[in-house]
């Protein structure tokens, strides 16, 4: 009797799968799911150690609710998430904006997109190293973008246009405490300076500690929001720091910042020629 129950039931799950379905599936289907598959991982990746984390959980959460608030036919309710559900879209897209400029921008770095690309920092940023050097022995304060494949001219028509070579003097120039450019942040395009004391987006994160200031929020915003290198000197302390990625690497000597660069900037001599 048993044996006969258990194979019914066996019976009922075999017919219950979809074997028309899978019957059907060709290469197309395989090359649709692999495409579906690439895009969540993708935005699972952009997501990510972000606080758009939390508001994706809070939807998915909402759209749980939503179904069984329809199962449970409470029609007031229902009406209020469906009205609400209308303007969905929209919500999407100003929550999550900044991941979605920040997935468009680096979907815009692949091979084929390379010839339009910014130059890449020539043997003149050897000087970022020397001047970065002054700013920490007189404990100046600096911030220092470099742009790379990324462009940044959003940011760059936000402060004064320079465009003019990159050298150790005009570093130092902007950055004395006396010169009017000195707040805010340098542009590098190239072996130029295309601008000085320009606004940058800042990081807003919560995992962010506490004590980092304006420069290293500015500095972290600005490498979330392209794929720019941005040096930090502090004022208070005097220590260097380089952010990339959204990432930020605290207390650097001159020497391992030039090795950081050298690895990372296209045109970056050796770290013993920077500092020679």
């Amino acid at each position: 009797m048993n044996s006969t129950v258990n194979g019914t039931a066996d019976f009922a799950v075999v017919a219950a799968f979809p074997w028309q379905a899978a019957a059907r599936m060709d290469w197309r289907a395989a090359v649709d799911i692999l495409l579906i598959a690439v895009a969540i991982y993708y935005v699972l990746t952009l997501l990510r150690g972000t606080s758009a984390v939390q508001i994706a959980a809070a939807m998915v959460l909402l759209l749980i609710f939503y179904r069984v608030v329809r199962w449970a036919r409470l029609e007031m309710t229902e009406w209020l998430l469906a009205t609400l559900f209308t303007y969905f879209a929209v919500a999407l897209l100003i929550l999550f904006q900044p991941e979605i400029r920040r997935g468009l921008a680096r979907a815009g770095l692949g091979p084929l997109w390379k010839r339009f690309a910014s130059p890449h920092v020539g043997g003149a940023a050897d000087d970022i190293v020397l001047a970065v050097r002054y700013f920490v022995q007189s404990r100046i304060g600096a911030l220092i973008v470099i742009e790379r494949d990324t462009g940044l001219r959003t940011y760059i028509e936000s402060g004064v246009p320079l465009d003019a070579a990159l050298s150790y003097d005009l570093l130092l120039a902007i950055f004395l405490p006396e010169s009017p450019l000195h707040d805010g942040a340098i542009i590098i395009s190239g072996s130029r300076v295309a601008a000085a004391a320009c606004f940058l987006p800042l990081a807003l994160s919560a995992g962010l500690s506490s004590q980092l200031g304006t420069r290293h929020r500015a500095a972290i915003g600005i490498t979330e929001e392209s794929d720019a290198l941005a040096v930090v000197v502090s004022e208070q302390t005097g220590a260097i720091a380089l952010a990339h990625e959204g990432k930020l690497e605290a207390n650097l000597t001159p020497e391992q910042l030039a090795a950081r660069l050298a690895d990372m900037v296209k045109g970056f001599r050796s770290p013993l020629a920077a500092l020679e």
